[in-house]
């Protein structure tokens, strides 16, 4: 090789190298501009300990209602998170013990529905309730409404055009659908739920109720499903979608930005804590789940989630299958899905 040739084989030689630096270095200049699947963060801690209990917004506040701790003592405490402060306080009791209830905060009120008075789930059917109660934040009282037409626990709910459909519960109530309308404090059966189930996460996405999840039976041990079946009020109909990844039970959910996002839930098949770390996102428009990464805290036991300034906030939960392992964690995250 000639030294002409040599030093003309060095300079492409160079060239490459550097296109290949610059390239390297705008991959991970890409990279570095890149939003994260999700962002997990953390918010103030609730005062007392807590699992099995209702979770709704309203009015710049988050209400955590009923529940119990570690002692698996059914509790009426009402803790309320003001966002502005991220500090909590405690409200006027509910009007009984409740766990695994459903809350809704709607037009300056709090509606809690159904749920049972005390902890367990297979012989003491006799303690659910189809109780509806609603709560004044400027009076801080509780007054009675219409009660559910069948008495039941550890459903799903969500809201469509101002009315509250709740779905599902503990046996021998996993069928069961109605839907309440609050400005007429009325309820009316709807067409069963194909798949009975309890222990489920619900989303209103365009004005249709997506469920996804359950067990079976009564209790943690009892089989689980990945089901996800949707409800349309306007045709009154039923229909199957794609189930989620993996089976679970005792999960969470909430539709951003048309996304339904489900996280947690628990079963012996989760692993040793027994508490799946899951968060998993269905997208209606593509009929496909997509996992994004774990909880940091896998946590199981809550009804109802709060999306807030971009944020979803996950307060409570148990972090060992059963109702034995309350927590004061309030964990929050960010993501940037959107299936619209």
């Amino acid at each position: 090789m000639t030294m002409k040739m040599h030093c003309l084989h060095l300079k492409t030689l160079t060239l490459a190298v550097l296109c290949g630096a610059f390239a390297l270095a705008g991959t991970a200049a890409l990279a570095a501009d890149a939003k994260p699947a999700s962002e997990w963060g953390k918010r103030g801690e609730m005062i007392e300990p807590n699992s099995e209990m209702a979770v709704a917004y309203l009015d710049g506040k988050i209400y955590v209602v009923g529940g119990y701790p570690s002692t698996r003592i059914s509790v009426d405490t009402v803790q309320v998170y003001d966002v502005a402060t991220d500090k909590w306080e405690l409200t006027t009791p509910y009007p009984t013990t409740i766990n695994h209830a459903s809350a809704i905060g709607f037009e300056g009120l709090l509606y809690v529905i159904g749920g049972q008075t005390n902890a367990g789930g297979r012989r003491e059917r006799s303690r659910y309730t189809d109780a509806v109660h609603a709560y004044d934040p400027k009076t801080r009282k509780w007054t009675p409404r219409a009660p559910m037409p069948t008495k039941r626990s550890a459903m799903a709910h969500d809201v469509i055009d101002g009315k509250f459909y709740v779905a599902g519960g503990r046996p021998p109530r996993g069928h069961d659908f109605a839907v309440y309308d609050p400005k007429a404090d009325k309820w009316t059966a709807l067409p069963d739920m194909p798949t009975q189930r309890n222990h489920i996460a619900a989303a209103n996405i365009d004005g249709k109720l997506y469920v996804a999840g359950g067990r079976f039976g009564g209790g943690f041990r009892s089989e689980i499903t990945p089901a996800l079946e949707v409800y349309d009020p306007t045709t009154n109909q039923w229909a199957t979608r794609r189930p989620m990844s993996e089976a679970r039970g005792g999960l969470n959910g909430i539709a951003v930005e048309g996304c339904f996002h489900a996280f947690g839930g628990e079963h012996p098949s989760a692993g040793p804590s027994g508490v799946f770390p899951h968060h998993e996102v269905y997208n209606p428009k593509t009929d496909t789940w997509t996992r994004l990464p774990d909880m940091p805290i896998p946590i199981h036991g809550v009804t109802g989630l709060v999306y807030l300034d971009g944020w979803i906030h996950l307060p409570g939960g148990g972090i060992r299958r059963g109702g034995s392992s309350g927590t004061t964690h309030h964990q929050v995250v960010r993501t940037n899905m959107q299936c619209r």
